[in-house]
């Protein structure tokens, strides 16, 4: 292999000297379209995103997103979009479409705009250019409420987390540290739960929020969340790691079991409390179906149910739709950019796959 230093040897590094060997063109392949792969849905819906409602409508897709150039004609009040004539006496001349129908259009010059021309709609060929349309976003806040929504989906990710990173832990500290009657039971218990899917136990858990006044409240969709199976098992495997001694030593010196848990537990948990942060983050802000059963009133709304509620059952508000998803993305994208290296070592010091 030929020998560089730096990131960009890292890179550019070739098994063959001088030229690449076949091995090589491999790897650049695989990883090219690795990339593409992971990254080409994410960059297609951002440009998307900046799209008009034309553009988005248009067959086959283009990749930038373009628009049209208008072009304001005397007597008319609005501006008439732009063509240039590809053939016949007005031949690469700009005109401006007053009417189109049935493939025929009717189109004026600037330099006369009293004569209408029809032409047939082979010979315009439309003047567009690249532009972003950035009233997509700006449009979202005048029309929706969304720091509203937002707001609802920050508070429920941030409490649902919080509250699960306590339950869980103070769970797995009783599972993996005492000796009790039951424990083992207790734990094959929470093991078996992970093989039931959420979909069962929807219509008993929306019978529970109901009876306790908790349905269109956002804490109906925060506490049924707090104790998971997944993150009590998570803990548990990384917790009967820590040396039963230190603990001992602690209550010699007569250290409360509170503040065994508090000062000693949770310190040397705080990889597998990381990963759990990050998953409970990511679970709780994409989380769909049940704030969906639990929330029906639109001012208790999280960003994905507002998502939702631009689908029409006749027609699709696609540009918002875009452009929201694309901000709905970007927290939990930057949660995961800045955090996702606590993940694979999380996961792999907790014993999990």
């Amino acid at each position: 292999m030929a020998e560089r230093s730096g990131v960009m040897g890292f890179l550019t590094a070739t098994r063959g000297r001088g030229r690449l060997h076949w091995t090589d063109w491999v790897s650049y392949g695989y990883l090219m379209f690795g990339i593409v792969l992971m990254f080409g849905p994410v960059v297609w819906l951002v440009l998307s995103s900046f799209k008009d409602q034309n553009e988005l409508d248009r067959f086959p897709p283009r990749f930038l997103p373009y628009t049209r150039e208008t072009l304001v004609v005397p007597g008319f009040d609005d501006p008439l979009p732009a063509f240039t004539v590809t053939s016949g006496d007005l031949a690469g001349q700009t005109v401006g479409q007053t009417r189109r129908a049935a493939g025929r259009a009717e189109v004026v010059s600037p330099d006369n705009p009293e004569e209408r021309i029809r032409l047939t709609a082979d010979m315009l060929q439309p003047i567009e250019r690249v532009a972003f349309a950035t009233s997509n976003y700006s449009q979202l806040f005048a029309r929706f409420d969304f720091l509203r929504y937002f707001w609802n989906s920050t508070f429920i990710t941030i409490a649902a987390t919080v509250l699960m990173l306590l339950v869980n832990s103070m769970a797995a500290f009783a599972l993996s540290k005492y000796q009790f009657r039951g424990r083992n039971a207790v734990l094959l218990i929470v093991i078996g739960t992970l093989m039931i899917p959420q979909t069962v136990v929807l219509v008993p858990l929306f019978l529970i929020v109901t009876k306790l006044g908790m349905f269109n409240s956002l804490w109906g969709v925060i506490i049924p969340g707090a104790a998971t199976p997944t993150g009590v098992f998570l803990l548990r495997q990384y917790m009967i790691t820590i040396p039963d001694e230190i603990l001992d030593a602690a209550r010699m010196d007569k250290a409360s079991e509170w503040k065994i848990f508090w000062r000693i537990i949770l310190p040397l948990s705080a990889p597998a409390i990381a990963v759990l942060a990050i998953l409970a983050i990511m679970w709780r802000w994409n989380d769909f179906l049940w704030p969906l059963i639990v929330l029906t009133r639109t001012e208790n709304f999280t960003l994905q149910l507002a998502l939702n509620s631009f689908q029409g059952e006749l027609q699709t508000d696609w540009p918002s739709l875009l452009a929201m998803t694309v901000l709905t993305l970007l927290p939990i994208a930057a949660v995961f950019m800045f955090l996702q290296k606590y993940i694979a070592t999380g996961i792999a010091s907790t014993g999990g796959k």
